[in-house]
């Protein structure tokens, strides 16, 4: 069975979740017809993809009228940012030595 973290990366790899992702971020919340209209395909297409995020954590949906409302949470991102600090500092570390060995030869 996969960890939360493991399917937040599943629902990642996706090119049209990450766009619906961007656009949340970007434009703020939206309706569903409003976010399918950025793209190629149906509205039914883009509800699939939106459930996917809804079931990570990455995107929350709530009604208003006969419309559906999605936004973007948090969490999820957090929990990735956290998983990804050790690499972070890893390549802080080697691109600062890289810098370092630089100036070095620089100088002499």
């Amino acid at each position: 069975m996969l960890d939360s973290i493991d399917m937040v990366f599943a629902a990642l790899a996706n090119q049209t979740r990450r766009e619906l992702l961007r656009l949340l971020r970007d434009e703020g919340p939206q309706p569903v017809q409003q976010l399918a209209d950025h793209f190629a395909m149906q509205r039914p297409s883009i509800s699939e993809h939106l459930k996917v995020l809804r079931d990570v954590g990455l995107v929350s949906e709530h009604k208003q009228g006969r419309q559906r409302y999605y936004s973007l949470q948090g969490a999820p991102f957090q929990e990735i940012q956290e998983w990804l600090l050790p690499y972070e500092r890893f390549w802080k570390e080697r691109i600062a030595s890289l810098e370092q060995l630089l100036a070095e030869e620089n100088h002499d």
